[in-house]
């Protein structure tokens, strides 16, 4: 079996290939051990992928050629990270340069002029070259942070508000006008949320729903809409898309018949609040055959600081083991790149991302949580299977997957600050492993290790 190892030694990372072999002498022994129930089979893993945010599109625009190359190359070549997934906001969100909508006329009650312009200017050319490095359609998930500021109650795009009643089947045509633009440019539009984070009140923009004005949005607006415009047949509608510990309430709240079952393909989350993997795990099994799709998470400086980078990748290993094992199917990071700074964003809310471009000085830097995530992207593949696994103790986290072509994946985290020593016993065989404080390790039961 072939394994790759991630962490940090005396400051620095390092990435080692192993090879690894039975060591069936501790097979009748006493041990701490970390197991993989290939027989035990649960959720389709769909993909991962990022956010294709204006920020993102717009420091790429900044890039040298060799930079933009080596940036695309990392994130979307199938021999790489080989994401295949994207977010994009409907209008501006806070990682935008600045804030805009399709239509911003109150007067415009037909929507006869809306321009797609600003919204395509910097993102569309970072997905069309994304795409044509992956080789195939990038799927993307939409979603809006606000309506336009005279569709809501306080007139604004930031602070919250609510969406205006008379304006709710408006909003609606306007969210459908804007996916089916989308679609006909060639974009792969496959998700879409209601709204991002319905419960922030946020100096960015933002919108209010309580779980009784999702539902109605959905049930007599949005829902009907969709289905209006051929759209519902080619994308899932998600919910609530904020963080998970009110994950089962909202859900609980608004597929409260069979009409909201029908309309409603799954859940988005977040992980701003903590791990809440038992909420994510109750709203699965009370909702079988409805989708659990991580959507955004970053190292927001705000909390982290500017100077955790192996915290930071930690974190995002320990949420999507979390998130996998619980059921997620699809993880979307946030922001594929930013500046130097951890924007733009224009209300000044910057965060980390797992590339950074310093524009000045012309340098594209890798962030260790970069090379964590590929431990999960590279190596689970869009239709692996996860397996049922079994750990020892804390120190120890681990999910694994078999991929179409047969492989199975484990990927083992060390969350701990002390070295890790442990037996994994994979289709009968025993591989005895040591892993650093802080380390990631895949172990793959085949060669065929990228």
């Amino acid at each position: 079996m072939k394994a790759v190892i991630t962490g940090i030694r005396q400051g620095e990372k390092y990435t080692k290939q192993l090879t690894l072999t039975p060591n069936d002498a501790v097979r009748n022994k006493e041990m701490r051990l970390a197991e993989v129930f290939p027989q035990v089979k649960y959720q389709t893993i769909h993909g991962f992928g990022g956010a294709f945010t204006d920020a993102a599109g717009y420091v790429y625009s900044l890039m040298e050629e060799k930079d933009r190359t080596d940036f695309i190359r990392t994130y979307f070549d199938p021999q790489e990270m080989g994401y295949t997934w994207g977010r994009t906001s409907i209008d501006s969100c806070d990682f935008s340069a600045e804030m805009y909508a399709a239509d911003d006329d109150p007067a415009d009650t037909g929507l006869a002029h809306m321009d797609y312009t600003r919204g395509e200017k910097y993102m569309l050319p970072l997905l069309h070259d994304a795409e044509k490095t992956a080789g195939q359609p990038i799927r993307i998930m939409l979603t809006p942070w606000s309506p336009p500021a005279w569709m809501k109650t306080n007139g604004s795009r930031v602070h919250g508000g609510f969406l205006r009643e008379e304006c709710a089947g408006l909003w609606a045509e306007y969210i459908c006008r804007y996916i089916a633009h989308c679609v006909d440019i060639g974009m792969d539009v496959r998700l879409l949320s209601s709204q991002n984070e319905p419960h922030a009140v946020q100096t960015w923009d933002s919108c209010i729903f309580t779980d009784g004005q999702e539902r109605d949005f959905i049930r007599d607006h949005l829902a009907p809409a969709l289905k209006r415009h051929g759209l519902d047949r080619r994308l899932s509608l998600l919910i609530w898309d904020h963080n998970k510990e009110h994950l089962l309430e909202r859900a609980q709240a608004v597929l409260c018949g069979q009409d909201m079952l029908d309309a409603v393909g799954g859940f988005a989350f977040h992980w701003y609040s903590g791990d809440h993997f038992e909420n994510l795990q109750m709203t699965g099994r009370q909702f079988p055959g409805k989708r659990l799709v991580f959507t955004e998470g970053c190292v927001e400086h705000s909390v982290w600081g500017t100077n955790a980078e192996l915290p930071g990748a930690i974190h995002y290993a320990h949420e999507y083991i979390g998130d996998l094992n619980a059921g997620a199917d699809t993880l979307i990071d946030w922001n594929l790149l930013l500046d130097e700074k951890g924007g733009p964003n224009h209300v000044g809310n910057y965060c980390d991302a797992p590339m950074m471009y310093d524009a000045q000085n012309r340098q594209l830097r890798k962030k260790l949580s970069l090379d964590y995530i590929g431990h999960f992207s590279r190596y689970i593949r869009p239709g692996a299977v996860r397996l049922g696994v079994s750990r020892c103790c804390a120190d120890i986290e681990l999910t694994a997957a078999q991929n179409p072509d047969g492989s199975i994946a484990v990927v083992i985290l060390n969350p701990s600050d002390q070295e890790q020593d442990f037996n994994l016993l994979l289709n009968g065989s025993f591989y005895s492993l040591s892993l650093p404080a802080g380390a990631i390790i895949t172990c793959v039961s085949d060669s065929r290790l990228r």
